[in-house]
């Protein structure tokens, strides 16, 4: 690579909290500390063989190891033997980021807490949230004897039919890597390593395999890789995983302009860059571009970095060096986060899931998204007949399927496996046991509330006729490995809500989903509530939102489109590929083998305007937009100023003029004044206020929100000039407007 100029550093900001750490002296410290991991990793890494060092840089799967081991093999992700001579430990790896997986119970009767999806944390607008979560799983992760965690996924969420967007933190670079970065720092307080992941522009699952995604080097700085940045700055993940597709042209995990000229070179890095499982193609190529482990090697179509690793630094294809380097980022990685040197407990030790329940619950309630409210239908003050209706509220509430599923405390009360399809050898369409039916009655003793099974519409209509109120709750099942074909909700669930809307004029409607869905039923409707998927807790959550006992305070991380035609691509890229080779397959079952779907591209046309910034840039008006969220009570906005020069401060009162305590969350806008750019978010705080209370709120904005990034210098560029803020209650809103001037500024890439 080129030598780059370099520029010097302006700290980076978020809200109030300048630096990347937290200021100058943290980012030393952190320095210094990974610098001595490094150190002593090296001489580690001295004393070793290289059949040792070969043994390090390649993982097993344990479903389809046994035998290559003569550790015990935990039915798991991963697991990486140590070398008890150097007091190197054994790895064991879990999936994911909303718990301690068990997918399709793999590990007999063994359950885990279940945290609701990510677009629920990142709907909460707060860090706190997002780091009890990580801290809690990570915990658990521990306690079951693991000390890798595959928890981290920051993909922006650039299309709503992409089946693991519930994994996701949204669309919007500064929120999912705020709320990334502190989801994995909770996750490594347990002294076990968190990776982030899909390391890049995983965005749909359709073809995740093949496709080839396709953007500017710019405009993929701007908003993939700077979610992947603030994240690693925020987190200091031990290992960051690549991903499954190609990246203009290279996959992800042999792509050296990803892996070496960004990840190390312009980010200075210092973890293991681990491959996703399946993810690896070549030896040499992978090695040298920077890969350093392959994961899951049982599932490649070869094992990469066993024996030929071996041949290749033999030689000379891969250094010795290299190969040095790939131990020692490893070793990194483990010693960093504290894996290392405190290594899984031999035994499984007691968890507290009492108190494991309360976090779950605790996000799944700031999470949740009140979306309409006409007429204050809710909460259900003073109510005394309530029909709830649909979506197996009787017995649980839905999860997302994947690598991510938990089975959590309490059981699956629903568990249906997929007869077909990418996923249906490791996903199931599972339920929590949380009923939001039995929680209801629990909060509401002297209300009669009915209940009628979705399937049963003369029921529910005679049963909201005769309630003083209907809720229908609604679901849409999502998964890793196949996207959503559709985003209307599915069961014929939308003629459901409209015949009972029409039967019961005060209908409110639930939303269980993985992401956005059409509402043609929206006119009709006075109250929509969007609950995400929300974990083994979620039915109490709900059962508080819907009764008043929690003020809703959750926000979009993800934009609601009015339909599929105002996204940037209406469906998925290559499903009618997909679909036809599967028919051909289907047709012809003794060749299916032969109807392997190709390597396509996928073209972000929208470049780094993903989501909010794209209907803004389409002047395409959505139906809800992101950030948007409703409360029980009121928040106004007033007396704003905004500071510039060398950076933009903006400090504005923010009062609860309503009768309820809640929560707020205040958005930050920016865009230079006479550009065409869309607006972006700057920072955001989350501030909760008494009735009648005020407080004077003050958001310093990243810099790199206000910046664009030029290739050619490289590195970030700030135009001197006036620029335009928003202080908002969402990404359309624009009632409060201030200017400021900031001076020309560079900062590195």
């Amino acid at each position: 690579m080129a030598k780059k100029l370099r520029f010097a550093l302006v700290a980076s900001c978020a809200l109030t909290v300048c630096a990347p750490g937290g200021g100058a002296a943290q980012t030393a410290a952190n320095t210094s500390a990974t610098t001595q991991a490094r150190s002593r990793a090296e001489a580690i890494v001295a004393k070793m063989t290289r059949d040792e060092k070969i043994a390090l840089v390649h993982g097993l799967f344990p479903p389809m190891a046994e035998g290559k081991t003569d550790n015990e093999l935990i039915p798991s992700a991963g697991h990486i033997d140590g070398i008890p001579r150097l007091g190197v430990p054994l790895v064991r790896e879990t999936d994911a980021s909303l718990g301690v997986a068990n997918q399709v119970e793999q590990r007999k009767g063994d359950v885990a807490t279940a945290l609701p999806s990510g677009l629920a944390t990142a709907a909460s607008f707060d860090p706190d949230i997002a780091r009890a979560g990580g801290a809690m799983i990570g915990s658990e992760a521990r306690a079951k004897r693991f000390n890798v965690m595959l928890g981290g996924g920051v993909n922006l969420t650039r299309d709503p039919w992409n089946g693991r967007n519930f994994e996701y933190l949204g669309e919007d670079p500064l929120l999912a890597g705020t709320m990334a970065g502190a989801h994995i720092a909770g996750i490594q307080s347990n002294r076990i390593v968190s990776t982030v992941k899909h390391f890049a522009l995983n965005s749909q699952e359709t073809g995740r395999m093949v496709l080839d995604a396709r953007i500017g080097e710019d405009a993929l700085r701007e908003s993939d890789l700077l979610a992947f940045q603030i994240a690693i700055e925020k987190g200091r993940p031990g290992s960051v995983m690549c991903a499954y597709n190609k990246i203009n042209g290279d996959w992800a995990c042999e792509n050296a302009h990803l892996l070496t000229d960004v990840l190390r070179d312009d980010w200075d890095y210092r973890g293991w860059v681990m491959s996703d499982w399946g993810a690896v193609h070549s030896t040499v190529k992978a090695a040298n571009a920077g890969l350093d482990q392959e994961s899951g090697q049982e599932l490649d179509k070869r094992i990469y970095f066993g024996p030929p690793l071996e041949q290749a630094v033999e030689s000379g294809a891969v250094s010795e060096a290299r190969l040095d380097q790939m131990v020692v980022r490893y070793l990194t990685g483990l010693i960093e986060t504290g894996a290392y040197d405190t290594p899984a407990p031999k035994t499984a030790q007691k968890i507290d899931y009492a108190a494991h329940a309360k976090v779950a619950e605790r996000a799944a309630e700031a999470g949740i998204v009140l979306l309409k409210n006409i007429g204050d239908l809710l909460p259900l003050d003073g109510v005394r007949k309530i029909a709830v209706i649909g979506g197996h509220a009787d017995k649980g509430v839905l999860s997302g399927g994947g690598s991510s599923q938990v089975r959590s405390v309490g059981g699956a009360p629903i568990e249906i496996p997929l007869a077909s399809g990418a996923a249906s050898s490791f996903a199931r369409i599972t339920y929590h046991a949380s009923s939001p039916l039995r929680a209801l009655r629990q909060a509401m003793p002297n209300a009669q509330i009915t209940w009628v099974d979705q399937q049963d519409v003369e029921g529910a209509k005679k049963a909201a006729r005769e309630a003083d109120v209907a809720i229908v709750f609604a679901v849409q099942w999502a998964t890793e490995a196949q996207d959503v074909e559709s985003l209307s909700l599915p069961y014929h669930q939308d003629a459901l809500i409209s015949a009972v809307a029409e039967a019961q004029p005060k209908t409110a409607v639930v939303l269980e989903t993985g992401g956005p869905v059409l509402m043609p039923w929206i006119e009709k409707v006075p109250a929509v509530v969007e609950a995400w998927y929300p974990g083994q807790r979620g039915g109490q959550a709900i059962a508080g939102i819907l009764t008043g006992r929690v003020n809703p305070s959750g926000h979009l991380p993800i934009t609601f489109p009015k339909s599929p035609s105002q996204a940037p691509r209406p469906e998925p890229v290559g499903l009618d590929r997909l679909n036809s080779l599967e028919a051909q397959a289907a047709a012809n079952p003794a060749d299916a083998s032969d109807y392997q779907l190709q390597s396509f591209p996928v073209d972000y046309v929208e470049g780094s305007d993903v989501g909010y910034r794209w209907y803004e840039k389409t002047e395409a008006t959505p139906l809800f937009p992101f950030g948007h969220g409703l409360s029980y009570t009121r928040f106004t906005y007033g007396d704003a100023k905004a500071m510039g020069g060398k950076s933009l401060t903006v400090s504005f009162d923010v009062t609860n003029s309503g009768g309820r305590a809640g929560a707020d969350v205040a958005q930050v806008y920016v865009k230079r004044a006479g550009s065409d750019m869309p607006m972006r978010l700057a920072g955001f705080r989350r501030v909760m206020l008494k009735p009648g209370e005020t407080k004077r709120v003050t958001v310093t904005a990243e810099p790199r929100v206000l910046a664009e990034y030029d290739h050619n210098m490289p590195g970030w560029r700030i135009a001197g000039g006036d620029y335009r803020v928003a202080i908002a209650h969402d990404a359309a809103d624009r009632d409060l407007m201030v200017e400021a001037t900031l001076d020309p500024m560079t900062m590195k890439p």
